[in-house]
Protein backbone atom coordinates (compact mmCIF):
# COMPACT_ATOMS: atom_id res chain seq x y z
CA UNK A 1 0.00 0.00 0.00
CA UNK A 2 2.66 2.29 1.35
CA UNK A 3 4.65 1.22 -2.51
CA UNK A 4 1.47 2.25 -4.33
CA UNK A 5 1.08 5.42 -2.83
CA UNK A 6 4.34 6.97 -3.16
CA UNK A 7 4.19 5.69 -6.75
CA UNK A 8 0.53 7.87 -6.71
CA UNK A 9 2.19 10.65 -5.22
CA UNK A 10 4.44 10.71 -7.67
CA UNK A 11 2.14 10.21 -11.04
CA UNK A 12 0.28 13.02 -9.63
CA UNK A 13 3.35 15.43 -9.18
CA UNK A 14 3.60 14.68 -12.64
CA UNK A 15 0.40 14.60 -14.78
CA UNK A 16 -1.44 17.52 -12.52
CA UNK A 17 1.27 19.72 -13.78
CA UNK A 18 0.67 18.40 -16.75
CA UNK A 19 -2.97 19.00 -16.92
CA UNK A 20 -2.79 21.89 -15.65
CA UNK A 21 -0.52 23.65 -18.23
CA UNK A 22 -2.83 21.67 -21.12
CA UNK A 23 -5.89 23.66 -19.47
CA UNK A 24 -3.79 26.65 -19.82
CA UNK A 25 -3.19 26.12 -23.21
CA UNK A 26 -6.64 25.36 -24.71
CA UNK A 27 -8.45 27.74 -22.33
CA UNK A 28 -6.10 30.79 -24.42
CA UNK A 29 -4.74 32.05 -27.27
CA UNK A 30 -1.73 29.69 -27.31
CA UNK A 31 -3.53 27.05 -28.62
CA UNK A 32 -3.03 28.36 -31.52
CA UNK A 33 0.64 28.59 -31.34
CA UNK A 34 1.75 25.11 -33.24
CA UNK A 35 5.90 25.78 -31.37
CA UNK A 36 8.38 27.78 -31.20
CA UNK A 37 11.43 28.34 -33.92
CA UNK A 38 15.05 29.40 -32.63
CA UNK A 39 17.78 30.45 -34.50
CA UNK A 40 21.33 31.33 -33.63
CA UNK A 41 22.85 34.21 -35.46
CA UNK A 42 24.81 37.64 -34.07
CA UNK A 43 24.72 41.32 -34.97
CA UNK A 44 25.95 41.44 -38.29
CA UNK A 45 23.49 43.93 -40.47
CA UNK A 46 22.44 41.38 -43.15
CA UNK A 47 20.80 38.81 -40.27
CA UNK A 48 18.42 42.27 -39.29
CA UNK A 49 15.42 41.00 -41.51
CA UNK A 50 15.53 37.94 -40.19
CA UNK A 51 14.69 38.55 -36.62
CA UNK A 52 12.87 41.86 -37.19
CA UNK A 53 10.08 42.64 -35.40
CA UNK A 54 8.25 42.61 -38.69
CA UNK A 55 9.77 39.00 -38.97
CA UNK A 56 8.12 37.72 -36.23
CA UNK A 57 5.05 39.56 -36.27
CA UNK A 58 4.53 37.37 -39.37
CA UNK A 59 5.83 34.29 -37.72
CA UNK A 60 3.20 34.68 -34.93
CA UNK A 61 0.46 35.46 -37.64
CA UNK A 62 1.66 31.95 -38.98
CA UNK A 63 1.43 30.32 -35.47
CA UNK A 64 4.90 30.07 -34.72
CA UNK A 65 6.99 32.25 -31.79
CA UNK A 66 10.71 32.89 -33.44
CA UNK A 67 13.11 33.19 -31.08
CA UNK A 68 16.53 34.68 -32.27
CA UNK A 69 19.64 33.81 -29.92
CA UNK A 70 22.65 36.13 -30.06
CA UNK A 71 26.16 34.15 -29.56
CA UNK A 72 28.38 37.06 -30.31
CA UNK A 73 29.74 34.94 -33.32
CA UNK A 74 30.55 32.14 -31.44
CA UNK A 75 30.59 29.96 -34.72
CA UNK A 76 32.08 27.09 -32.57
CA UNK A 77 29.17 27.41 -30.04
CA UNK A 78 26.77 27.78 -32.71
CA UNK A 79 27.21 24.37 -34.17
CA UNK A 80 27.66 22.65 -30.95
CA UNK A 81 24.35 23.61 -30.32
CA UNK A 82 22.67 22.90 -33.89
CA UNK A 83 23.98 19.30 -33.58
CA UNK A 84 22.64 19.23 -30.23
CA UNK A 85 19.23 20.58 -31.42
CA UNK A 86 18.88 23.11 -29.05
CA UNK A 87 18.72 25.62 -32.00
CA UNK A 88 16.88 24.77 -34.94
CA UNK A 89 19.13 27.29 -37.44
CA UNK A 90 21.76 28.81 -37.83
CA UNK A 91 23.09 31.80 -40.01
CA UNK A 92 27.01 31.88 -40.31
CA UNK A 93 29.22 32.70 -43.39
CA UNK A 94 29.83 29.85 -45.89
CA UNK A 95 33.49 29.93 -44.77
CA UNK A 96 32.51 29.77 -40.96
CA UNK A 97 29.71 27.12 -41.62
CA UNK A 98 32.64 24.79 -43.44
CA UNK A 99 35.47 26.18 -41.17
CA UNK A 100 33.39 25.12 -37.52
CA UNK A 101 30.59 22.55 -38.74
CA UNK A 102 33.14 20.19 -40.19
CA UNK A 103 33.80 18.36 -36.79
CA UNK A 104 30.21 18.37 -35.58
CA UNK A 105 29.94 16.34 -39.14
CA UNK A 106 27.99 19.20 -40.99
CA UNK A 107 24.72 19.04 -38.47
CA UNK A 108 22.83 21.13 -40.79
CA UNK A 109 21.83 21.67 -44.40
CA UNK A 110 21.92 25.20 -46.09
CA UNK A 111 18.62 25.78 -47.36
CA UNK A 112 18.98 29.78 -48.46
CA UNK A 113 21.31 32.42 -49.44
CA UNK A 114 20.58 35.33 -47.14
CA UNK A 115 23.08 37.76 -48.31
CA UNK A 116 26.43 39.02 -50.02
CA UNK A 117 28.97 41.19 -48.07
CA UNK A 118 29.13 44.06 -51.02
CA UNK A 119 31.42 46.80 -49.53
CA UNK A 120 30.47 46.05 -45.89
CA UNK A 121 33.87 44.69 -45.21
CA UNK A 122 37.05 46.12 -46.55
CA UNK A 123 40.91 46.18 -45.85
CA UNK A 124 41.80 49.92 -45.44
CA UNK A 125 45.85 51.02 -44.83
CA UNK A 126 47.59 53.92 -44.13
CA UNK A 127 48.71 54.94 -47.77
CA UNK A 128 51.97 56.05 -46.59
CA UNK A 129 52.84 52.71 -45.50
CA UNK A 130 50.30 50.66 -48.26
CA UNK A 131 48.86 51.20 -51.40
CA UNK A 132 48.47 47.97 -53.10
CA UNK A 133 47.91 44.34 -52.75
CA UNK A 134 51.82 43.91 -54.30
CA UNK A 135 52.94 45.95 -51.27
CA UNK A 136 51.82 43.91 -48.91
CA UNK A 137 54.43 41.05 -50.49
CA UNK A 138 57.45 43.74 -49.66
CA UNK A 139 56.50 45.04 -46.72
CA UNK A 140 58.65 44.05 -43.65
CA UNK A 141 57.19 43.89 -40.47
CA UNK A 142 53.74 44.17 -41.58
CA UNK A 143 51.01 44.55 -39.25
CA UNK A 144 47.31 43.74 -39.65
CA UNK A 145 44.05 44.70 -37.14
CA UNK A 146 41.35 42.21 -37.91
CA UNK A 147 38.75 40.52 -35.78
CA UNK A 148 39.57 36.36 -35.87
CA UNK A 149 36.96 34.17 -37.52
CA UNK A 150 35.02 36.26 -38.99
CA UNK A 151 34.12 37.45 -42.35
CA UNK A 152 37.49 40.09 -41.69
CA UNK A 153 40.03 36.53 -41.48
CA UNK A 154 38.28 34.83 -44.33
CA UNK A 155 38.72 38.52 -46.39
CA UNK A 156 42.96 38.31 -45.82
CA UNK A 157 42.83 34.87 -46.54
CA UNK A 158 41.41 35.31 -49.83
CA UNK A 159 43.63 37.98 -50.70
CA UNK A 160 46.36 35.60 -49.43
CA UNK A 161 45.01 33.17 -52.07
CA UNK A 162 44.04 34.65 -54.44
CA UNK A 163 47.06 37.56 -54.69
CA UNK A 164 49.69 35.45 -53.53
CA UNK A 165 50.81 36.54 -50.50
CA UNK A 166 51.39 33.53 -48.25
CA UNK A 167 51.32 35.81 -45.06
CA UNK A 168 48.31 36.16 -44.78
CA UNK A 169 46.98 32.31 -45.51
CA UNK A 170 48.74 31.64 -42.44
CA UNK A 171 47.37 31.19 -39.21
CA UNK A 172 50.24 32.86 -37.22
CA UNK A 173 52.86 35.48 -37.20
CA UNK A 174 53.61 38.58 -35.70
CA UNK A 175 51.64 40.08 -38.83
CA UNK A 176 48.12 39.20 -37.22
CA UNK A 177 46.75 41.99 -34.56
CA UNK A 178 43.26 40.11 -33.20
CA UNK A 179 41.25 42.62 -32.67
CA UNK A 180 37.95 42.00 -30.82
CA UNK A 181 35.08 43.48 -33.80
CA UNK A 182 36.16 46.59 -36.35
CA UNK A 183 35.80 49.31 -34.45
CA UNK A 184 38.89 48.57 -32.14
CA UNK A 185 40.70 47.01 -34.89
CA UNK A 186 40.20 50.81 -36.51
CA UNK A 187 41.04 51.69 -33.68
CA UNK A 188 44.82 50.25 -33.67
CA UNK A 189 44.73 51.73 -37.63
CA UNK A 190 43.84 55.41 -36.86
CA UNK A 191 46.57 55.65 -34.04
CA UNK A 192 49.44 54.29 -36.03
CA UNK A 193 50.11 51.37 -34.27
CA UNK A 194 49.24 48.88 -37.50
CA UNK A 195 49.81 49.47 -41.14
CA UNK A 196 46.52 48.11 -42.05
CA UNK A 197 43.10 46.89 -40.53
CA UNK A 198 40.20 44.97 -41.81
CA UNK A 199 37.16 46.60 -41.05
CA UNK A 200 33.48 46.61 -41.78
CA UNK A 201 30.54 49.24 -41.84
CA UNK A 202 30.09 52.04 -41.11
CA UNK A 203 33.81 51.80 -39.55
CA UNK A 204 35.41 51.55 -43.46
CA UNK A 205 33.26 54.99 -43.76
CA UNK A 206 35.00 56.51 -40.72
CA UNK A 207 38.32 55.02 -41.79
CA UNK A 208 38.37 57.07 -45.24
CA UNK A 209 37.52 60.27 -43.80
CA UNK A 210 40.97 60.53 -42.66
CA UNK A 211 42.98 61.73 -46.28
CA UNK A 212 46.10 59.23 -44.93
CA UNK A 213 43.64 56.21 -45.10
CA UNK A 214 43.32 53.97 -48.58
CA UNK A 215 40.64 51.36 -49.25
CA UNK A 216 43.08 48.78 -51.06
CA UNK A 217 39.89 46.10 -51.30
CA UNK A 218 36.70 46.05 -50.29
CA UNK A 219 34.14 43.34 -50.93
CA UNK A 220 31.96 45.42 -53.55
CA UNK A 221 34.75 44.55 -55.98
CA UNK A 222 34.27 40.78 -55.43
CA UNK A 223 31.59 38.29 -56.36
CA UNK A 224 30.28 35.34 -54.27
CA UNK A 225 33.09 35.65 -51.34
CA UNK A 226 31.55 36.76 -48.59
CA UNK A 227 28.07 34.52 -48.33
CA UNK A 228 25.58 34.67 -45.90
CA UNK A 229 23.56 31.59 -45.23
CA UNK A 230 20.84 29.40 -43.63
CA UNK A 231 21.34 26.40 -41.75
CA UNK A 232 18.51 24.54 -40.70
CA UNK A 233 19.21 21.47 -38.11
CA UNK A 234 18.63 18.12 -40.70
CA UNK A 235 16.57 16.10 -38.30
CA UNK A 236 13.92 19.33 -37.51
CA UNK A 237 14.15 19.68 -41.45
CA UNK A 238 13.04 16.23 -41.74
CA UNK A 239 10.45 16.15 -38.50
CA UNK A 240 9.03 19.90 -39.23
CA UNK A 241 9.02 20.58 -42.94
CA UNK A 242 6.26 22.29 -42.98
CA UNK A 243 7.97 25.32 -40.43
CA UNK A 244 10.75 25.37 -42.37
CA UNK A 245 8.94 26.13 -45.07
CA UNK A 246 6.64 28.49 -43.12
CA UNK A 247 9.94 30.56 -42.26
CA UNK A 248 10.85 31.06 -45.29
CA UNK A 249 7.98 32.13 -46.95
CA UNK A 250 7.62 34.51 -44.30
CA UNK A 251 11.46 35.83 -44.65
CA UNK A 252 11.02 36.25 -47.68
CA UNK A 253 7.87 38.27 -47.38
CA UNK A 254 9.43 40.53 -45.09
CA UNK A 255 12.71 41.02 -47.31
CA UNK A 256 10.36 42.41 -50.00
CA UNK A 257 8.13 44.44 -47.16
CA UNK A 258 11.52 45.88 -46.10
CA UNK A 259 12.88 46.70 -50.00
CA UNK A 260 9.78 48.45 -50.52
CA UNK A 261 9.75 50.19 -47.47
CA UNK A 262 13.79 50.91 -46.98
CA UNK A 263 12.74 53.73 -44.26
CA UNK A 264 11.66 50.81 -41.73
CA UNK A 265 15.26 48.63 -42.43
CA UNK A 266 16.62 51.61 -41.50
CA UNK A 267 14.57 52.12 -38.02
CA UNK A 268 14.99 48.74 -37.61
CA UNK A 269 18.61 48.87 -38.07
CA UNK A 270 18.90 52.12 -35.51
CA UNK A 271 17.07 50.23 -33.14
CA UNK A 272 19.35 47.02 -33.12
CA UNK A 273 22.61 48.42 -33.73
CA UNK A 274 22.65 51.31 -32.12
CA UNK A 275 23.60 53.62 -35.02
CA UNK A 276 22.06 57.00 -36.28
CA UNK A 277 20.27 57.03 -39.96
CA UNK A 278 23.75 58.31 -41.72
CA UNK A 279 25.69 55.43 -40.20
CA UNK A 280 22.57 53.19 -41.07
CA UNK A 281 22.14 53.89 -44.77
CA UNK A 282 26.23 53.30 -45.05
CA UNK A 283 25.71 49.63 -43.55
CA UNK A 284 22.94 48.65 -45.51
CA UNK A 285 25.09 49.81 -48.64
CA UNK A 286 27.59 47.41 -47.84
CA UNK A 287 24.96 44.68 -47.75
CA UNK A 288 23.05 42.88 -51.00
CA UNK A 289 19.82 40.81 -49.62
CA UNK A 290 19.36 38.04 -51.95
CA UNK A 291 15.91 37.55 -52.85
CA UNK A 292 14.03 34.24 -53.24
CA UNK A 293 13.64 34.74 -56.91
CA UNK A 294 17.80 34.96 -56.73
CA UNK A 295 17.74 32.04 -54.65
CA UNK A 296 15.87 30.09 -56.81
CA UNK A 297 17.82 30.98 -60.24
CA UNK A 298 20.73 32.13 -59.26
CA UNK A 299 22.44 30.23 -56.09
CA UNK A 300 20.64 27.00 -56.16
CA UNK A 301 19.98 27.18 -59.64
CA UNK A 302 16.89 25.00 -59.50
CA UNK A 303 15.90 25.69 -62.74
CA UNK A 304 18.59 23.84 -64.49
CA UNK A 305 16.99 23.58 -68.18
CA UNK A 306 16.65 27.95 -67.72
CA UNK A 307 19.70 29.89 -69.25
CA UNK A 308 20.06 32.37 -66.16
CA UNK A 309 19.99 29.36 -64.01
CA UNK A 310 23.67 28.71 -62.19
CA UNK A 311 25.02 27.39 -59.28
CA UNK A 312 26.43 30.09 -57.07
CA UNK A 313 26.36 28.55 -53.80
CA UNK A 314 27.89 24.98 -55.28
CA UNK A 315 30.70 27.85 -56.64
CA UNK A 316 31.41 29.21 -53.44
CA UNK A 317 31.61 26.06 -51.15
CA UNK A 318 34.29 25.14 -53.74
CA UNK A 319 35.89 28.58 -53.90
CA UNK A 320 35.91 28.22 -50.11
CA UNK A 321 37.53 25.17 -49.56
CA UNK A 322 40.04 25.94 -51.80
CA UNK A 323 41.10 29.07 -49.60
CA UNK A 324 40.70 27.23 -46.61
CA UNK A 325 42.66 24.15 -48.13
CA UNK A 326 45.47 27.47 -49.06
CA UNK A 327 45.46 28.41 -45.40
CA UNK A 328 46.02 24.53 -44.56
CA UNK A 329 43.45 24.57 -42.21
CA UNK A 330 42.43 21.08 -43.69
CA UNK A 331 44.48 18.26 -45.08
CA UNK A 332 41.58 17.26 -47.48
CA UNK A 333 38.14 18.71 -48.33
CA UNK A 334 36.16 18.99 -45.12
CA UNK A 335 33.50 18.26 -47.24
CA UNK A 336 31.71 15.05 -46.85
CA UNK A 337 32.80 12.29 -49.67
CA UNK A 338 34.10 16.07 -50.89
CA UNK A 339 30.59 16.41 -52.43
CA UNK A 340 29.37 20.09 -51.96
CA UNK A 341 25.71 19.02 -52.06
CA UNK A 342 25.78 16.99 -49.08
CA UNK A 343 25.60 20.04 -47.13
CA UNK A 344 22.84 22.08 -49.11
CA UNK A 345 18.79 21.39 -49.94
CA UNK A 346 17.25 23.24 -52.56
CA UNK A 347 13.87 21.60 -51.89
CA UNK A 348 12.31 24.39 -49.67
CA UNK A 349 13.74 27.06 -52.00
CA UNK A 350 11.84 24.74 -54.75
CA UNK A 351 8.82 24.62 -52.65
CA UNK A 352 8.55 28.49 -51.58
CA UNK A 353 9.19 29.93 -55.13
CA UNK A 354 6.72 27.68 -56.96
CA UNK A 355 3.59 28.98 -54.42
CA UNK A 356 4.59 32.50 -54.28
CA UNK A 357 5.25 32.34 -58.12
CA UNK A 358 1.88 30.50 -58.57
CA UNK A 359 0.03 33.62 -57.40
CA UNK A 360 1.47 35.93 -60.47
CA UNK A 361 0.28 32.68 -62.21
CA UNK A 362 -3.13 32.44 -63.76
CA UNK A 363 -5.38 30.43 -66.58
CA UNK A 364 -6.86 33.47 -67.76
CA UNK A 365 -7.81 33.88 -71.06
CA UNK A 366 -5.58 36.60 -73.22
CA UNK A 367 -8.81 38.88 -72.59
CA UNK A 368 -9.22 38.51 -68.57
CA UNK A 369 -5.11 38.79 -68.37
CA UNK A 370 -5.78 42.68 -69.41
CA UNK A 371 -7.90 43.47 -66.63
CA UNK A 372 -6.08 40.86 -64.42
CA UNK A 373 -6.10 42.72 -61.18
CA UNK A 374 -2.37 44.03 -59.59
CA UNK A 375 -1.50 45.27 -56.31
CA UNK A 376 -0.38 48.74 -56.09
CA UNK A 377 3.13 49.91 -55.86
CA UNK A 378 4.77 52.59 -53.98
CA UNK A 379 7.42 54.79 -55.94
CA UNK A 380 10.29 52.34 -54.52
CA UNK A 381 8.55 49.01 -55.48
CA UNK A 382 8.42 50.08 -59.34
CA UNK A 383 11.92 51.25 -58.82
CA UNK A 384 12.71 47.83 -57.55
CA UNK A 385 11.18 45.89 -61.00
CA UNK A 386 13.29 43.55 -62.98
CA UNK A 387 13.32 44.86 -66.39
CA UNK A 388 11.75 42.18 -68.78
CA UNK A 389 11.92 44.33 -72.36
CA UNK A 390 10.61 46.80 -74.55
CA UNK A 391 7.49 45.73 -77.17
CA UNK A 392 7.73 46.08 -80.65
CA UNK A 393 5.71 48.55 -81.71
CA UNK A 394 5.82 51.16 -84.47
CA UNK A 395 5.89 54.59 -83.55
CA UNK A 396 2.42 56.02 -81.91
CA UNK A 397 1.93 59.43 -83.62
CA UNK A 398 -0.18 62.15 -82.23
CA UNK A 399 -1.88 65.33 -83.59
CA UNK A 400 1.03 67.86 -84.17
CA UNK A 401 2.53 69.23 -81.07
CA UNK A 402 0.16 67.88 -78.98
CA UNK A 403 -0.30 65.29 -76.54
CA UNK A 404 -3.62 64.14 -78.29
CA UNK A 405 -3.50 60.73 -79.85
CA UNK A 406 -4.08 60.15 -83.42
CA UNK A 407 -6.47 57.63 -85.25
CA UNK A 408 -2.87 55.98 -86.89
CA UNK A 409 -1.37 56.15 -82.80
CA UNK A 410 -4.82 54.38 -81.33
CA UNK A 411 -4.31 51.74 -84.17
CA UNK A 412 -0.64 51.15 -83.41
CA UNK A 413 -1.92 50.42 -79.31
CA UNK A 414 -4.32 48.20 -80.53
CA UNK A 415 -1.75 45.96 -82.61
CA UNK A 416 0.39 46.59 -79.12
CA UNK A 417 -2.52 45.18 -77.13
CA UNK A 418 -2.41 42.03 -79.27
CA UNK A 419 1.40 41.47 -78.16
CA UNK A 420 0.78 42.25 -74.50
CA UNK A 421 -2.11 39.25 -74.32
CA UNK A 422 0.65 36.81 -74.19
CA UNK A 423 2.35 38.52 -70.82
CA UNK A 424 -0.33 39.01 -68.03
CA UNK A 425 1.99 38.93 -65.30
CA UNK A 426 3.90 41.55 -66.32
CA UNK A 427 3.49 45.56 -65.01
CA UNK A 428 3.84 48.25 -67.62
CA UNK A 429 5.75 51.40 -67.93
CA UNK A 430 5.50 53.42 -70.66
CA UNK A 431 8.29 55.82 -71.33
CA UNK A 432 7.78 59.07 -73.44
CA UNK A 433 10.49 60.53 -75.22
CA UNK A 434 10.71 63.82 -77.17
CA UNK A 435 13.79 64.86 -80.21
CA UNK A 436 16.88 67.12 -79.09
CA UNK A 437 15.56 69.67 -80.54
CA UNK A 438 13.29 72.72 -78.53
CA UNK A 439 13.22 73.88 -74.62
CA UNK A 440 14.37 71.50 -72.20
CA UNK A 441 11.28 71.60 -69.73
CA UNK A 442 8.99 71.71 -72.70
CA UNK A 443 9.98 68.43 -73.88
CA UNK A 444 10.11 67.10 -70.41
CA UNK A 445 6.49 67.81 -70.16
CA UNK A 446 5.38 66.87 -73.70
CA UNK A 447 6.70 63.57 -73.02
CA UNK A 448 5.38 63.04 -70.06
CA UNK A 449 1.76 64.06 -71.34
CA UNK A 450 1.66 61.99 -74.36
CA UNK A 451 3.00 58.83 -71.80
CA UNK A 452 -0.12 59.65 -70.16
CA UNK A 453 -2.22 59.49 -73.10
CA UNK A 454 -1.00 56.37 -73.67
CA UNK A 455 -1.57 54.84 -70.52
CA UNK A 456 -4.99 56.47 -69.80
CA UNK A 457 -5.90 55.14 -73.77
CA UNK A 458 -5.03 51.53 -72.62
CA UNK A 459 -7.08 51.52 -69.35
CA UNK A 460 -10.00 52.75 -70.60
CA UNK A 461 -10.03 51.54 -73.87
CA UNK A 462 -8.70 48.10 -72.60
CA UNK A 463 -9.09 47.45 -69.13
CA UNK A 464 -5.65 47.52 -68.07
CA UNK A 465 -5.45 47.04 -64.30
CA UNK A 466 -4.94 50.84 -63.07
CA UNK A 467 -1.95 49.38 -60.61
CA UNK A 468 -0.09 47.25 -63.38
CA UNK A 469 1.01 50.52 -65.77
CA UNK A 470 3.20 53.29 -65.35
CA UNK A 471 3.96 56.25 -66.99
CA UNK A 472 6.92 58.60 -67.37
CA UNK A 473 8.48 61.01 -69.42
CA UNK A 474 11.85 61.76 -70.14
CA UNK A 475 12.11 64.44 -72.60
CA UNK A 476 15.41 64.51 -74.77
CA UNK A 477 17.08 62.87 -71.73
CA UNK A 478 17.98 59.26 -72.89
CA UNK A 479 18.10 59.64 -76.98
CA UNK A 480 18.53 56.53 -79.04
CA UNK A 481 21.95 55.70 -80.19
CA UNK A 482 22.31 56.82 -83.97
CA UNK A 483 22.62 54.16 -86.95
CA UNK A 484 25.66 53.64 -88.82
CA UNK A 485 25.10 56.10 -92.03
CA UNK A 486 21.91 57.46 -90.79
CA UNK A 487 20.75 61.39 -92.26
CA UNK A 488 20.22 63.76 -89.09
CA UNK A 489 17.06 64.31 -90.50
CA UNK A 490 16.20 60.16 -90.07
CA UNK A 491 17.67 60.13 -86.87
CA UNK A 492 15.76 63.22 -85.37
CA UNK A 493 12.75 61.50 -86.64
CA UNK A 494 12.78 58.19 -84.85
CA UNK A 495 13.94 60.24 -81.97
CA UNK A 496 10.31 61.01 -80.33
CA UNK A 497 8.60 57.71 -79.22
CA UNK A 498 6.26 56.30 -76.48
CA UNK A 499 7.46 52.90 -75.38
CA UNK A 500 6.01 49.97 -73.61
CA UNK A 501 8.44 48.78 -71.44
CA UNK A 502 7.70 45.43 -69.29
CA UNK A 503 9.31 44.77 -66.15
CA UNK A 504 8.90 41.88 -63.76
CA UNK A 505 8.42 41.59 -59.83
CA UNK A 506 11.14 39.80 -58.09
CA UNK A 507 9.54 37.67 -55.19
Amino acid sequence: IVIIGVLGLGAAKIILPMLDKSKQLSSSDAKDIKGNITIAYDSWAGYIPLCSQEMQKRMRQSGYLLECQNDNANYDLRMSNLKKGSINFAVATVDSYILNAEKYDFPGTIIAVIDESKGGDALVANKNRLKTIDNLKAHKNLKIAFTPDSPSEHLLRSIGSHFDVPMLVKNSGSWRIEKDGSEAALKELLKGSVDAAVVWEPDVSKALKNPDMVKILGTEDTTKLIVDILVVNRDYSLSNPDAVKTLLNNYFKTLKFFKLNPDKLIDEIRSSASLDSDNAQKVIKGVSWVNLTDNYHIWFGVDKGSAAASEGLVETIYSTVDILLDAQLFSQSPLPDGNPYRITNNSFIETTYKQTASGFNSNLTPEQGLKKEFKPLPESGWETLREVGTLKIHPISFQSGTHELSDAGKNELQKAIKQLKHYQNFRVIVKGHTGLRGDKQANLQLSQQRADAVMNHLISNYGLNKNRIRAIGYGAEKPLPKIDGESSRAYNYRLPRVELYLVSEEI
